[in-house]
């Protein structure tokens, strides 16, 4: 008889990626009306443009959010630095505008400051918040919990996919369009396939590399900014997320033989120009892993068939944080413990 092996103990970081698909089943089951209701709210006194605020994994989800609601809705949307408030103390004129606050903890107190002057402005303020009972949770005219649940590793994962929901949770209800909701009730178990997916062989020749590449673009810019910090506060990597349109404009300078690159598309507008960059790194000879298949020269990230495109960069990063931390490990490294770093930053 064959003596079985106990269950590997995994990481936290692991684990609770692993529970995205659940949090996010049970953001829209929890906030469906609450979405349905601010976007009625919208369609009839549609804001005159939108400001974002959020740091680090939160202002990622709010790339996402940025490129969902222009493409979508057509109102310009800004991400507005919290300092502002808490260092400058300036005065902000937002009449007429959606103010959207995203964070994890709710807590920090540069972000509450801006809150506070969003809502002097004339903003109506909306939060997608983790904690429930935080400042920020009281603060908003129109609060959307997360409902992520409790997150103990600093690394946020799926805090971060489920922030990047409650921005198609948005756009689905103030669009009211009926295919956009149809991704939308498809996104639980759209993640758990990607859940499924193996990206550790496409990764795991970054265990000596010094430096990355992330490529993205439109709606999949936030998830190549969410990948760079990743690689950064896990696996000690240096990496930097482009746009594939930057990319060309002086950053391509650094790109030669080997230069290691992760590139996202997803089948919408920017696929073929995206394409278009990698066929020409590739061609530099950067070792390039990217979702876009039959690409001469690449290895893939393994991707699903027919995905729209708005819930493609949630799927990468689904596969992606099921990915990284092993790539942590073989690097030395414990994903849940990065050195000068902590759960709840509170900045100023």
């Amino acid at each position: 008889m064959t003596e079985q092996k106990p269950p590997r103990n995994l990481p936290l970081m692991a684990t609770e990626a692993a529970e995205a698909p659940a949090a996010v089943a049970r953001q829209i089951e929890r906030c469906g009306a609450g979405f349905a209701e601010l976007g009625e709210r919208l369609r009839r006194n549609p804001p005159r443009f939108v400001v974002t605020c959020a740091r680090g994994s939160s202002d990622h989800a709010s790339a996402y959010g940025k490129y969902l609601i222009e493409t979508r809705m057509g109102r310009a949307v800004a991400s507005i630095g919290p300092s502002i408030a808490s260092v400058y103390g300036g005065r902000l004129s937002l009449e007429g505008a959606l103010f959207v606050a995203v964070s994890q903890s709710g807590r920090s107190p540069d972000l509450l400051r801006l809150v506070e002057a969003a809502k002097a402005g004339g903003a109506l303020v909306v939060g997608f918040v983790n904690a429930e009972d935080s400042p920020l949770a009281d603060m908003c005219d129109h609060c959307l919990p997360l409902s992520a649940g409790p997150e103990r590793s600093v690394a946020a994962t799926k805090s971060c996919i489920a922030s990047l929901a409650a921005y198609l949770q948005l756009v689905a209800h103030w669009q009211d369009d009926p295919s956009l909701k149809a991704t939308l009730a498809a996104l639980p178990e759209t993640l758990e396939a990607a859940k499924a997916l193996d990206w550790k062989p496409a990764l795991m020749p970054l265990v000596t590399a010094q430096n990355l590449y992330v490529l993205g673009r439109g709606v999949g810019f936030g998830a190549a900014l969410e990948m760079a910090l990743k690689f950064k506060e896990t696996c000690r990597l240096h990496a930097e997320a482009f746009s594939a349109a930057e990319v060309v404009h002086g950053p391509l300078a650094l790109v030669g033989p080997g230069f290691p690159m992760l590139a996202l598309t997803q089948a919408d507008a920017a696929e073929p120009h995206t394409r278009a960059v990698v066929e020409r790194i590739v061609g530099l000879g950067a070792a390039v892993a990217t979702t876009e298949s039959g690409l001469a020269g690449t290895t893939l990230l393994p991707g699903l068939p027919n995905l729209a495109p708005e819930a493609a960069p949630l799927a990468a990063l689904q596969s992606f944080y099921g990915a990284v931390y092993e790539l942590a490990l073989a690097r030395g490294i414990d994903p849940d413990s990065p050195p000068n770093l902590a759960k709840v930053t509170k900045t100023v």
